[in-house]
C-alpha cells in the first residue's frame, strides 16, 4: 500500500509522476538498507526485541510524511520522514518464513509453506492497492497512506509482541563454533571467541554460493514491480479511470495468488534451479503484454496473466535462499530478497516516473519489460552456479 499510496498522494498534490517516483524510490531504498541491518539484528537478538521499536518508529515516520505532504512542504522536507519510515520498516515476510523454517524439517512441506506465504502476500498486494486507491481517490490523496499506519501498528505489535511462541530462538555460536540456542528476545550470552568456523559462518550472506544470481533476479523483479505500479496509475489516468488503478494491480495479485496455491500444492520433479529459470522466463513473456494495453479492461486481463508468474518465481527464490544459507543466518538471507526487491522497486519507480513524464505510460511498461528480460538472462547465466551450490549444501557434513 505504501508505494502506491506515495505515488497517488504526490502525483495528486504536487502534479508530478517524477517526484512521486523519486519519493517512492527514496522510501524503497531506505527500506532496503534498513532491512539488511534489521534482519541481521533479528538473527542476533530475536524478532520481538528488534522489531517492536521499529514498528513504532516506521509508523511515526509515515505519519510525519503525510502531514508534510498535506501542508505542501518542499520535497526535501518530505524526504526526511519518508526515509526514516522506510529504513525502519523491516521485512515481516522474511521473519514469518524464518518461523516456518524453524517449525518444519520436511523440504516438501517447507516448499508448500513458502508457496502459501507467497500466495498470502499476493492477497495483501491484491487488497492493499485497491484500498489505497479507493481512499486516495474518494476521500483525500493522502488517505491511502493512513491505512498502512493503522495496519502496521496493530498487525506489527500483534505479530512481534503477541505471537512470540512461534519465533525462532536466537542461535549463538560457542567457542567451538557450534550453535547453541538462546530464548528469542532475551540478551544473548557473552560474545564467543571467533573460531575459524565462526569466522566462516559470519561472512557476508551474499558470499554463499548461488546467492548472487538469486538476489540479482529478485532485484530486477522489484524494478518491474515499481515500474508497473506507477505505469498503471499513469495509464488509468490517461484512460479517464484513475480510480481503477487499484483494480488492475489487484488483478495482477489475484493471478499470482491463484498460481501460488497451485504451485505449492504440486510435487515437482524438475530441479529447483531449472524451475527458477522457467518462472523468470514466463514472467518476462507475460510482462511484455502490458505494452499492448489500450484500455482498462485489457490492463486488467494482462495483469491477471502476468501475475501468474510472480508467486511461483518468488517461492522458488525463497526456497533457494533457504537451501543456500546456514539456518542461523536464514532471516538475514531471506530478508535480502525483500531488500533486493525494495532496491529494484525504487529504481524502477524512479526511472519509470521520469520516462512517463516525458513519453507517457507506455514508457513505464517498457521499463518493466526490459527488467524482466535482464532477469531471465541472469537466471540463465546463474543456473549452473545454483545447481553446484545446491549440490554442495545437500552433501555437506557441516550442520548449521
Amino acid at each position: 500500500m505504501v508505494n502506491v499510496g506515495i505515488v497517488l498522494m504526490i502525483s495528486a498534490l504536487y502534479g508530478s509522476y517524477g517526484w512521486a517516483g523519486f519519493l517512492a524510490a527514496a522510501n524503497g531504498l531506505a527500506w532496503a538498507a534498513g532491512n539488511a541491518v534489521l534482519s541481521r539484528l533479528v538473527d542476533r537478538h530475536g524478532q520481538r526485541a528488534v522489531m517492536v521499536p521499529a514498528v513504532i518508529v516506521t509508523s511515526a515516520g509515515m505519519a510525519a510524511f503525510i502531514l508534510a505532504g498535506v501542508v505542501h512542504e518542499p520535497i526535501w522536507v518530505l524526504l526526511i520522514p519518508c526515509v526514516i519510515s522506510g529504513a525502519t520498516g523491516g521485512s515481516a515476510s522474511a521473519m514469518v518464513r524464518a518461523r516456518w523454517n524453524h517449525a518444519l524439517d520436511n523440504s516438501s512441506q517447507l516448499n508448500a509453506a513458502f508457496a502459501l506465504e507467497s500466495t498470502l502476500d499476493e492477497v495483501t498486494y491484491m487488497i492493499g492497492p485497491m484500498v489505497a486507491t479507493l481512499l486516495a481517490t474518494t476521500i483525500h490523496p493522502a488517505a491511502g497512506l493512513i491505512a498502512p499506519i493503522v495496519l502496521g501498528v496493530s498487525g506489527g505489535l500483534w505479530f512481534f509482541q503477541g505471537l512470540q511462541a512461534s519465533q525462532p530462538p536466537v542461535r549463538i555460536l560457542n567457542q567451538g563454533g557450534s550453535a547453541v540456542l538462546a530464548v528469542a528476545g532475551q540478551n544473548p550470552p557473552a560474545p564467543a571467541v571467533r573460531s575459524p568456523v565462526t569466522l566462516e559462518r559470519d561472512r557476508f550472506v551474499l558470499a554463499f554460493g548461488g546467492m548472487v544470481p538469486v538476489i540479482a533476479v529478485t532485484a530486477l523483479f522489484g524494478c518491474t514491480f515499481g515500474a508497473i505500479d506507477i505505469a498503471v496509475v499513469a495509464a488509468t489516468t490517461d484512460f479517464g479511470a484513475r480510480g481503477m488503478a487499484g483494480v488492475v494491480l489487484a488483478a495482477l495479485s489475484l493471478g499470482s495468488a491463484l498460481a501460488g496455491l497451485a504451485y505449492g500444492a504440486h510435487a515437482w520433479k524438475v530441479s529447483l534451479a531449472r524451475r527458477f529459470v522457467i518462472g523468470v522466463l514466463a514472467y518476462a513473456v507475460l510482462t511484455a503484454l502490458f505494452l499492448l494495453a489500450h484500455s482498462v479492461a485489457v490492463l486488467v486481463a494482462f495483469g491477471l496473466f502476468c501475475g501468474m508468474a510472480v508467486a511461483p518465481s518468488l517461492t522458488n527464490a525463497n526456497t533457494l535462499v533457504a537451501s543456500l544459507v546456514p539456518r542461523h543466518r536464514l532471516t538475514e538471507g531471506l530478508a535480502w530478497i525483500g531488500t533486493s526487491i525494495g532496491v529494484g522497486a525504487s529504481i524502477g519507480s524512479s526511472v519509470a516516473g521520469r520516462l512517463i513524464d516525458d513519453y507517457g505510460y507506455v514508457a513505464g511498461f517498457l521499463t518493466a519489460a526490459v527488467g524482466t528480460v535482464a532477469a531471465f538472462l541472469i537466471s540463465m547465466l546463474g543456473v549452473r552456479a545454483l545447481s553446484r551450490a545446491l549440490g554442495k549444501r545437500a552433501t555437506s557434513s557441516v550442520t548449521d
